[in-house]
């Protein structure tokens, strides 16, 4: 069986649309693309460039879309970006001319691919994808990258109905400029209890 890492980079309050820059995802009227570029520091690029070591990928269409016009042309910047297996889950979308482009076409497809050998398959933004995963009971690390700021609308990563899942921390940094960078991986059901009891 193959471990799904969702990466993140996530605001405050939760909102994952556009870090990358202010064209990347306009919907919803969402206008403050690229809020991460403040926050780049010495730190966060060197865990980032340990998270881009090659795994097979799992996206969104949108987000292969974003990738599949971006990557091809610099992968110099992320060493077997073109070699891995790229997972794309569409309805619409058949096929691309981004090599080892594989389309998957619902929910079955990804629990196939999960069950199968091989590398470990992280899934980068993709915020529909991530949402269905978690309903789904298919995430088995979340590494999140949790900027201080709070943008009051756009896609978040979490939304209703996902299966409530306890996690526990294995790894952890704080940049320098205050991103705290989180590692979790499943560990089971949630717990409750009384404080104090």
């Amino acid at each position: 069986m193959r471990k799904i890492i969702v990466l993140s980079m996530i605001s405050i309050d939760g909102v994952i649309q556009a870090p990358g820059g202010p064209g990347e995802d306009t919907s919803g009227g969402f206008n403050y693309g690229g809020w991460v570029a403040p926050y780049g520091d010495e730190v966060g690029a060197k865990v980032v460039k340990e998270q881009m070591k090659p795994a097979d990928l799992l996206l969104g269409r949108k987000t292969f879309d974003i990738f599949a016009n971006y990557w091809p042309e610099h992968a110099n910047a992320w060493p077997g970006i073109n070699d891995v297996t790229k997972y794309v889950l569409s309805n619409t979308l058949k096929k691309s001319d981004w090599k080892n482009s594989v389309f998957l076409k619902g929910l079955s497809d990804i629990e196939k691919l999960k069950n199968s050998e091989g590398p470990e398959i992280k899934v980068w933004g993709s915020s529909e994808l991530v949402h269905l995963l978690l309903k789904n009971d298919l995430v088995d690390q979340l590494w999140l990258k949790i900027y201080p700021v709070i943008l009051g609308k756009g896609k978040k990563l979490f939304d209703d109905g996902i299966i409530p899942t306890a996690f526990t921390l294995t790894e952890s940094t704080i940049t320098l400029k205050g991103v705290i960078i989180a590692n979790y991986k499943r560990a089971g059901k949630v717990q409750t209890g009384t404080i104090g009891a």
